[in-house]
């Protein structure tokens, strides 16, 4: 496993060497955020930018996913993943891969926020058969709005709303979510989102009413290269969870 790791990660860096890099943290950071945590941002990969992105999570898990920026106003991508991937547990991977389309309707001005409007059928963590859901569901249809201010580097609000396709909890409902995005320096970039949860709180759902809280850090490691760290459900909105859920992040991102 380790080997063949080790040989994707020196492919990737052999065939972008070549190419121009971008950040997405801190003061200096040129590209749009596409999430903020688990909750969609109206931002977009530029025309010719792709971005590798892995989210390390308990469990063993893995998802690494690839999205590309196919036109000024689209971005789609593909993910995949599974637990038991890291550690002595049996492997267990999602049964279909994760897509996401993303299309902004209206780009940020002066006093209106950028808008956009997608689909999204990857959830987070675990998928759970029984359930026939991921533990964080995916966000299927959503409609996110960001805007951007200068106040001692970046300050970014973002919000939106969602209907998950995952309704076999039998909770159907709409969702809310909303997220704020801080700079600190050059290279630190300080998050956090609360997702309301209205389609996670009824007859089988696994929330218990509380909603998700999420906050994190990405750091600009090098060129295109971010490194994030989150803890994830901090009021415990799921029974068994005895502190917040810590995860990882990597996003490689370039520009043809």
């Amino acid at each position: 496993m380790r080997t063949f790791v080790k040989k994707i990660l020196i492919s990737i860096l052999l065939c972008t060497a070549a190419l121009v890099a971008q950040n997405s943290a801190g003061d200096a950071a040129n590209i749009e955020p596409r999430y903020i945590i688990d909750t969609p941002t109206a931002g977009l990969l530029k025309r010719g930018a792709f971005s590798l992105e892995s989210n390390f999570f308990q469990d063993g898990g893995l998802m690494f996913g690839l999205y590309a920026g196919a036109l000024d106003r689209l971005t789609f991508g593909i993910s995949y993943g599974g637990v038991g991937v890291i550690g002595k547990s049996p492997v267990t991977m999602q049964k279909l891969p994760g897509v996401m389309i993303k299309y902004r309707l209206f780009d940020e001005s002066q006093t209106m926020p950028a808008i956009a409007f997608g689909f999204d059928s990857q959830g987070k963590e675990t998928y759970l058969d029984s359930l026939e859901r991921f533990t964080i569901k995916s966000r299927g249809i959503f409609i996110a709005a960001s805007k951007n201010y200068s106040m001692l580097g970046y300050l970014s609000f973002h919000g939106g709303v969602n209907w998950s396709m995952e309704k076999s909890d039998g909770d159907k409902d709409m969702d809310v979510f909303f997220g704020i995005e801080k700079s600190i320096g050059d290279e630190l970039s300080f998050l956090t989102e609360y997702d309301f949860g209205f389609n996670d709180s009824q007859a089988r759902a696994l929330g218990q009413g509380k909603g998700y809280l999420n906050s994190g850090l990405r750091w600009a490691l090098a060129n295109g290269l971010t490194l994030g760290f989150d803890l994830k459900n901090i009021v415990k909105n799921q029974k068994n969870v005895t502190f917040a859920n810590r995860t990882l992040k990597v996003e490689y991102v370039r520009t043809l």
